[in-house]
């Protein structure tokens, strides 16, 4: 049964009328409606002049409360919502004192709640576990909302699931400022009914995945003039999602549902955006299904190009057909963190627990640590070459709805603590004293450490520490066996056979002449790092002109400068540099993501440094006979 799918008069304005034609294939009259009608709620705006979204970056407030035996009550929502209001300061305010960068809250489905007011609208939901619910905003156009609505339950019917009914989620705007009231979605909620052909629990949480990201990449692909105002904020049987372009004290007035207190959960991931150089926007705010972020994710444009490229070399028996329907897996035009959300939902997904997948999206320093156990060395090194780091300054917490945790990037440039109580309730947050706490009740309170994981198991009622987690994680297979057996040191090899014409004197200075060195670089640079293994002092700032705006010859280098976070860190000093970075790049085909065994691994050549000389080149080149064909 659907229920009350569209409650509003439909009058096609001007310019829904324009042109329309039926790309989506939903509608023959009303298809173009869902592109030329969606208004972007202070969206992003498209590129122009020295403005591009891609540079889209954000740091803000991120907290949870949890009670660690699993317990549900409004409590902790209320809670959770408070924490929101005691982070205020971390969010921005523009111009219009009542709009906000954007806020939201993470909760368990309610399932009394939802059952009840459901029933209130005649719909009757199957038992716990047989049922998801998504959380969408829709546009406020008649004909683009029809269109998307229509969207949502084609592909579920077409998945093997049944569209259960739909309900608008009761809002109070009265609060809002007028620039976001004018790009404000109409937020509706569905119950997606689970079909005896998929298996509850995680195959069904699986299935939902997939069903989202066929909606949301039928969207992407329709021609639209302004990025849509049609988002999934949440899709799932375990997790429910409350968001938008609010200030933090908004939330619990917006949304009417948070003053039912039927509506429990037994954990609640909060977030206070500041887009330090981006736009607000309703889909942009956290948590994602999964993540909620303060930082940076720095090395994004790298991580994206390795996930896209390894589509071809991924196989799940998990999705099986499924997983072609994925892709794009990372759509464009999408935060760091939301990318890194998309990464994270396909590891747990393709059968990774949860803290596994963000030991390999974010793991800590290893390379250069000798006092890490090397079973857990071995873990890290084997995990490498299938996910590249997610690296760049990050608190991260997260959540599958059956356990929750947090962890810190390598530097350790955020902060993150946390405290335990003797009733069993555990705060984590950026900063200290986002909930009022008496002293006597709090049996532990510390800090997140650079590389560090905190996870609690909501289904054994437990505290899992970083040390029993990660040994429990590094001793489950025999990484440094599968090590041993399929990973190879370039330079342990045996010297290759000479090159054939190798760099004579005579030819050096043309070389060096085409390649674009100058005399400076040679006497200045070359000549300080061959001779003394230094690397010479000089200036941080640069008055040459960009290698690709110059007239003279640059070297190759030149042309790829790292991009950094725009935000204030603080600086590295050498010594703790040299243990948090590693120089390790690993060369050959990557193994295959999904493939949790030993046998999905191809070979692995190591390099401990990415300049590689004439005898590694002919080392490479040479490799079969190396390795004993």
């Amino acid at each position: 049964m659907c229920i009350n799918v569209l409650d509003v008069d439909w009058q096609c304005d001007r310019g829904a009328a324009i042109g329309l034609h039926n790309d989506l294939g939903l509608c023959a009259k009303l298809g173009d409606a869902f592109a030329r009608e969606i208004v972007a709620f202070m969206t992003t705006p498209q590129k122009q002049g020295l403005y591009d979204p891609k540079n889209e970056h954000d740091s803000c407030g991120v907290a949870f409360v949890a009670h660690s035996k699993g317990e549900k009550s409004h409590d902790i929502v209320r809670q959770g919502l408070q924490i929101l209001v005691n982070l205020e300061h971390r969010g921005a305010v523009g111009a219009d004192p009542l709009a906000g960068d954007g806020a939201g809250i993470l909760i368990q489905i309610p399932d009394a709640f939802l059952r009840g007011v459901f029933k209130d609208h005649g719909v009757t939901l199957p038992p716990v576990g047989d049922y998801g619910v998504g959380m969408i905003f829709l546009p406020k156009a008649p004909l683009a909302a029809r269109d998307a609505i229509q969207l949502v339950e084609k592909t579920v019917i077409e998945e093997g699931l049944e569209v259960v009914g739909w309900r608008d989620v009761p809002v109070d705007s009265s609060g809002l400022g007028e620039s976001v009231k004018s790009s404000e979605p109409w937020i509706r909620q569905i119950i997606v009914g689970r079909k005896g052909a998929v298996r509850p629990g995680d195959e069904f949480e699986r299935k939902l995945f997939v069903i989202r990201k066929l909606i949301e990449n039928v969207v992407l692909t329709h021609k639209a003039s302004h990025r849509n105002d049609f988002y999934i904020c949440s899709f799932s049987a375990r997790v429910l999602v409350y968001k938008g372009m609010l200030l933090a004290p908004q939330i619990g007035t917006y949304f009417l549902d948070f003053h039912d207190t039927r509506l429990v959960s037994a954990l609640a991931l909060v977030h206070q955006r500041f887009s330090t150089n981006t736009f607000p926007s309703w889909r942009l705010a956290h948590p994602y299904r999964m993540v909620a972020h303060n930082g940076e994710i720095n090395t994004l444009r790298g991580n994206l190009n390795w996930m896209e490229a390894r589509r071809h070399a991924m196989k799940s028996s998990l999705f099986g057909s499924d997983l072609e329907k994925l892709w794009p897996l990372i759509a464009a035009g999408q935060s760091d963190t939301a990318s890194l959300d998309n990464a994270l939902e396909l590891l747990v997904q393709g059968g990774y627990s949860l803290a596994h997948a963000v030991m390999m999206l974010v793991p800590e320093a290893w390379a250069g640590n000798p006092l890490m156990d090397e079973k857990r060395k071995a873990f890290y090194e084997y995990h490498a070459a299938l996910m590249e780091p997610w690296d760049g300054p990050a608190a991260l917490a997260f959540t599958d709805g059956r356990q929750i945790g947090a962890t810190l990037d390598r530097n350790g440039l955020r902060p993150a603590r946390y405290l335990i109580t003797s009733d069993n309730l555990v705060v984590m947050a950026s900063e200290a004293g986002v909930l009022n706490i008496p002293e006597e009740k709090i049996v532990k309170k510390w800090r997140l450490q650079p590389g560090k994981m905190f996870l609690i198991d909501l289904e054994q009622g437990r505290i899992i520490d970083d040390a029993e987690l990660k040994a429990s994680l590094a001793n489950a297979k025999p990484y440094k066996a599968w090590l041993e057996k399929t990973q190879f040191v370039l330079e342990d090899l045996t010297d290759a056979p000479a090159a054939e014409h190798p760099v004579s004197n005579e030819t050096l200075l043309d070389r060096q002449q085409a390649f674009g060195y100058t005399q400076e670089d040679l006497d200045k640079f070359l000549t300080s790092m061959a001779v003394t293994g230094d690397d010479p002092i000089g200036s941080m700032g640069t008055d040459t002109a960009l290698s690709v705006l110059s007239r003279r010859s640059k070297l190759l280098y030149t042309y790829f400068k790292q991009c950094f976070a725009q935000v204030t860190n603080p600086p590295i000093d050498p010594i703790r540099e040299e243990l948090v970075m590693s120089l390790v790049s690993l060369v050959g085909p990557r193994p295959n993501l999904l493939g949790l065994e030993a046998e999905d691994s191809h070979l692995r050549l190591e390099v401990r440094q990415p300049i590689l000389t004439d005898g590694d080149l002919e080392k490479i080149r040479h490799l079969n006979k190396l390795l004993g064909d």
